[in-house]
C-alpha cells in the first residue's frame, strides 16, 4: 500500500481498509479531548440531578431511563466533537462519514461472527461451567423423571434457556442497560471517537491499544461511590470490587481497541461488549457442581 498522505491515515483492516482522514491533530489536543470525552461520559450521568435538579427517579426504571438519555446524548455530542476536531463532514457523504466512527454496513457478517467466535474461545471455560449450570439446573426441576441426556437433549435445553432468557431480558430495563445501551455509547465514545483522534495525531498503534483503553477504565471509577454510599458497602471491600472491574475493562479495552484497529467496523467492538457483559467474570468454583468450575476454570485459563 503507498504511503499515506499527511491528512491521510489508513489501517490495514482484515476485511477492508477503513479511512481515516482528517486535517491532523496535536497529541495534547487530541488526550486533552479524550480525557474530556472519557470525564464527561460520566458527570453527564449526574446531569439530571445535580444539574436540572430533577426530582429523584420514583423507580429503577426511570432512573435507568434517565441514564440511557443522558448517554446517547454525551455520546452524538462527542461524535460531533471528534468530527469537528478532525474536520469530519466538509463536502462529505453520509455513508463516509458514518464508515469515518466504523459505522458500516459492508461486510458485517464477518466483523459480528469473528469477534463472537475469538470471546467464545476466551470464555471457553466460562462457556462450559454455564452449560453445566442449565444442565444441572433441568435436572433439579425434572427430579425423578430426568434421565442421562444425549447431545440432542442437552442441545434442546441450553436452546429453550436462551429463549426464556431473552424473552425475560426484553423486558428488563438492566439488561437493556448492560446487553445494548451500554456497549453501543460506551464503544462510540471510546473506541469511534477517541481512537481517530489519537491515531491522526501521530500515536502509534500499539500505543493506542495499550495505554488509550485507561480512560475507559478510569471511567468506572464512580461506581466505587455507588457502592461506598449509596450501598454502605465496607471501603476496603468497594476499593476490592472497583480495583478488579478496573483491571478488567482495562484488559477488555486493549481487546476492543484491537478488533476496532483490525476489523474498522464498530460493530465488531459491540459484539465483543455485550459478550463479556454476558460472561462477567469467570468463577472457578462452586459447590453446586461439585467442583465441576475448577476443572473449567483450568480450561479457561
Amino acid at each position: 500500500m503507498a504511503a499515506a498522505a499527511p491528512d491521510e491515515l489508513r489501517i490495514t483492516a482484515s476485511f477492508q481498509e477503513m479511512p481515516v482522514v482528517g486535517v491532523g491533530v496535536s497529541p495534547p489536543v487530541a488526550v486533552a479531548a479524550c480525557m474530556v470525552m472519557a470525564l464527561g461520559y460520566v458527570l453527564v450521568l449526574y446531569v439530571p440531578t445535580a444539574v436540572l435538579r430533577l426530582s429523584p427517579p420514583a423507580s429503577l426504571e426511570s432512573f435507568l431511563i434517565r441514564r440511557f438519555i443522558c448517554a446517547l446524548v454525551f455520546s452524538a455530542i462527542s461524535a460531533l466533537a471528534s468530527a469537528a476536531l478532525l474536520g469530519v463532514g466538509r463536502d462529505m457523504d453520509i455513508s463516509v462519514m458514518l464508515s469515518f466512527f466504523g459505522i458500516r454496513k459492508d461486510h458485517m457478517w464477518q466483523a459480528v461472527v469473528f469477534p463472537l467466535l475469538l470471546a467464545s474461545l476466551l470464555y471457553a471455560g466460562s462457556l462450559a461451567s454455564k452449560l453445566l449450570l442449565v444442565v444441572y439446573a433441568r435436572r433439579e426441576r425434572e427430579g425423578n423423571s430426568w434421565r442421562k441426556p444425549g447431545l440432542c437433549k442437552i442441545f434442546s435445553v441450553v436452546v429453550r434457556s436462551l429463549l426464556e432468557n431473552a424473552l425475560a431480558s426484553a423486558h428488563n430495563v438492566v439488561a437493556w442497560r448492560n446487553y445494548v445501551v451500554a456497549p453501543f455509547t460506551e464503544e462510540l465514545v471510546f473506541r469511534a471517537c477517541m481512537i481517530p483522534l489519537l491515531l491522526c495525531s501521530g500515536f502509534r498503534i500499539q500505543t493506542i491499544i495499550f495505554i488509550g483503553p485507561v480512560s475507559f477504565s478510569l471511567a468506572h471509577l464512580n461506581h466505587f461511590m455507588e457502592l461506598y454510599y449509596p450501598k454502605r458497602r465496607n471501603f476496603l471491600k468497594a476499593c476490592s470490587i472497583v480495583g478488579i472491574q478496573l483491571g478488567y475493562t482495562v484488559v477488555f479495552g486493549w481487546y476492543a481497541s484491537f478488533l476496532f484497529l483490525r476489523t474498522g467496523n464498530l460493530i465488531s467492538a459491540v459484539v465483543a461488549h455485550i459478550v463479556c457483559n454476558v460472561m462477567g467474570l469467570p468463577i472457578v468454583l462452586s459447590p453446586r457442581t461439585r467442583g465441576m468450575y475448577l476443572k473449567v476454570g483450568v480450561l479457561w485459563l
